[in-house]
């Protein structure tokens, strides 16, 4: 139960849509709703392709010098030179969606499931749904499309403004 001194709305930017990007929003989305918090969640650029029916994500290891996988009782960390080569991206998403089922972790769309239930309030970006050519078709149901003034009435009333 929330008291008074406790934050009553949150608003979210998504930036990012691979794998390993799409679950801080979604766990901190679901999280706060949840706890009694309105949320709304603005995708916008890459992000937009987690409101898309069909989620193709990966992970992309380039660049990415904090990812250590857990592998005979220790962690590796896999050097950039490595992520160049073709199949990282296959390899390092095939691990990681192996991990998650492996520790029951929930599926990003289940996670988006569970925030749709949740009454978050997602919206699509218009600019970037225009610029990479998507149709309201391609996405899911239960969204709205809006551009930034649609994000910003929200987030000037809400009480945390998170940008990932």
């Amino acid at each position: 139960m929330l008291d008074e001194t406790n934050a009553k709305s949150m608003s979210i930017i998504v930036t990012k849509g691979t794998l390993d990007w799409a679950y801080p929003p979604f766990i901190l989305a679901t999280t706060a709703a949840a706890m009694g918090l309105n949320v709304t969640m603005f995708f916008t650029f890459y992000g937009l392709t987690l409101l898309k029916k069909d989620l193709k994500l990966k992970v992309n290891p380039l660049g990415n010098a904090a990812m250590e996988m857990p592998m005979a009782g220790g962690h590796m960390a896999m050097p950039n030179i490595m992520a160049a080569l073709p199949g990282a991206t296959a390899l390092t998403t095939a691990m990681m969606k192996n991990m998650i089922k492996k520790k029951g972790v929930a599926s990003i769309a289940e996670l988006r499931d569970l925030a749709i239930e949740a009454d978050v309030h997602m919206i699509g970006c218009q600019m970037t749904m225009d610029l990479f050519e998507y149709k309201p078709s391609d996405m899911i149901d239960n969204i709205t499309i809006g551009g930034a003034a649609t994000w910003v009435d929200t987030a000037t009333g809400c009480d945390i403004n998170l940008y990932i």
